[in-house]
């Protein structure tokens, strides 16, 4: 009798975990299936409303999971994945989770037939392993430096973005601007800092077209005194400053007695001398601009404009910090620590510009800066967004191919001959993963599928033809795609539809992965207490079981 209880309660259990499995599954593939059409170029735009009750209008997966309120712990897990996706190599992030969704939808038939997770997810990791060696033979390597190669790259990155109307431009600017910042660190390895030195500064009206990246930067900032500075320097010389040019107040509350009414007059006269004493040793070394990222006194702007030095002031430090990469300049702490080394020379001109109603200083026409700012002008606000959107994702693809310059086929023809060679290969898997390992190439084909459904062809014919033209090229054939603006069968080499290798190999490693996680979860266990009626004794936590999960609302209204 004792034993019988034993072999209920283990079976109790295993049904519990396998509703769990079942509530985890369908979750993430609602997650997956709110973002399915944004996938090609002729995919849709989602309107959301954020939580300020403004609009986003756009297609980035990332964008929109962003969005979303979601209450189930396995849908939010799936949210991280196009988060990380968008951190690691910018792009892909809608193809993650609907690869991860398609792992778990066929991993669902094995749970009912009683088979153990650990065994679905070794057969997984046993497929992740095969298809990035795929990846590796299909890769082909390319040179940087063409410029016309790099464009038809970073185009078809972007080419299922709001963007691609605008033709070459978004692609222009992304490959000029990582390229200005991309640093040698020897052996062959480029640091391309793309959040650090590249800023993106979206100033409304004027049309898109009119949108470049400055050989310089520009911040939005006046001089101190228009009236008495110059507006306009050319080659000038600058000099960056991280402290105040203004008497120093003390650390805490200081008290002063003054026994004499000559005190007052010395103590105004020290402090003037303090400012003076300060001007004349940045004086010392002939600037033309002045740039701190503190106060700046009214005498102090007194002594530089007579000077004929022009005068910033409030500067932020990431701005300062883009100055001095772009002039070459050193950003200094204290005034009577300056060098002459430390002086900026490299800008060819200083000018402040007036765009709409704010002023803009500019200091552009450096030689070889590493630092730059990408000027997007546009009619609204809402679709400047959407620009800078797509801008970073084209910058992400373009840094991707400087440091890993390796290209492996778009348009879904990667993804259909890893799925060939998989199901080549599952027949000398042996055992029980041999199943699973099945499944998994067969869930690589929902990314061409999701393509074809998107451009609004006949799916399945579509699906047939092409598994039948790689089952006939023996895999070999490594190019044969689908066009995702006319749904065609076609060469993408010919088509110029290429994807970064690094996106590809992260988006395969980021879903899989995610998908055996998410499978090894076999009970939620809940760690927000519940409001108490007063005097009620210590709850417990509770195991969710399938009724509840079922209820529970996966997606907001």
């Amino acid at each position: 009798m004792h034993t019988q209880v034993v072999v209920l309660n283990d079976s109790l259990k295993r049904e519990s975990g396998q509703k769990v499995h079942h509530a985890n599954i369908q979750a993430s593939k609602a997650v997956a299936d709110i973002i399915r059409t944004t996938l090609g170029p002729r995919s849709m735009l989602k309107m959301l409303l954020d939580a300020s009750g403004g609009i986003v209008v756009t297609n980035d997966g990332n964008a929109i999971l962003r969005e979303l309120d979601i209450a189930h712990p396995a849908a939010k897990s799936m949210i991280e994945l196009s988060r990380t996706q968008d951190e690691e190599v910018g792009d892909g992030t809608t193809s993650v989770i609907v690869l991860a969704g398609e792992m778990l939808h066929v991993a669902e038939a094995f749970i009912d037939k009683k088979y153990h997770p650990t065994v679905i997810c070794r057969a997984y990791n046993k497929a992740l392993e095969d298809a990035v060696a795929v990846l590796d033979k299909i890769a082909m390597t390319i040179d940087v430096n063409d410029r016309g190669t790099m464009l038809s790259l970073v185009k078809s990155c972007i080419g299922t973005k709001f963007t691609s109307q605008f033709g070459d431009l978004i692609a222009d600017l992304a490959i000029d601007a990582t390229t200005t910042v991309g640093v040698d660190l020897g052996q062959g390895l480029r640091e391309v800092d793309i959040k650090k030195y590249i800023k993106v500064e979206k100033v409304p009206g004027s049309q898109l077209e009119e949108s470049r990246v400055l050989k310089g930067v520009m911040f939005n900032k006046d001089v101190v005194a228009p009236g008495k500075m110059r507006r306009k320097i050319v080659n000038p010389r600058i000099i960056l400053l991280d402290c105040p040019l203004e008497y120093k107040k003390g650390e805490n509350q200081t008290n002063a007695e003054l026994v004499k009414e000559e005190d007052w007059e010395l103590l105004l006269k020290m402090e003037e001398e303090y400012i003076e004493n300060i001007c004349s040793q940045i004086l010392k070394f002939k600037p033309d601009l002045v740039i701190t990222e503190k106060g700046l006194s009214d005498l102090a702007t007194h002594y530089l404009s007579k000077a004929g030095v022009s005068a910033i002031r409030r500067l932020r430090k990431t701005d300062n910090n883009r100055i001095a990469k772009a002039c070459g300049a050193v950003i200094v702490n204290r005034p009577d620590e300056l060098q002459e080394s430390d002086v900026g020379t490299a800008a060819g001109l200083f000018e402040v510009k007036k765009i709409g109603d704010e002023f803009f200083s500019f200091i552009v026409d450096c030689q070889d800066p590493k630092a730059c700012t990408v000027l997007l002008r546009g009619a609204s606000k809402d679709l400047l967004n959407e620009v800078e959107r797509n801008l970073q994702d084209a910058m992400a693809v373009a840094r991707n191919i400087l440091k890993n310059p390796k290209l492996v086929p778009g348009g879904g023809a990667t993804e259909l001959t890893v799925s060939a060679t998989l199901k080549q290969k599952s027949s000398s898997v042996e055992g029980i993963e041999k199943w699973p390992y099945e499944a998994a190439a067969i869930a690589f084909e929902a990314i061409p599928r999701t393509l074809a459904q998107n451009c609004g062809v006949n799916v399945i014919r579509k699906m047939t033809e092409l598994q039948g033209l790689i089952q006939h090229a023996n895999g070999e054939n490594a190019w044969t795609g689908i066009d995702g603006n006319t749904g065609e069968i076609s060469d993408m080499k010919e088509r110029k539809i290429w994807d970064a290798y690094n996106v590809k190999a992260q988006t395969f490693k980021t879903a899989i992965e995610a998908a055996c996680m998410l499978l090894r979860i076999d009970d939620i266990v809940s760690g927000i207490k519940k409001k108490q009626a007063p005097g009620a004794g210590p709850s417990k936590p509770q195991v969710e079981t399938e009724a509840d999960a079922d209820g529970e609302q996966i997606l907001p209204d």
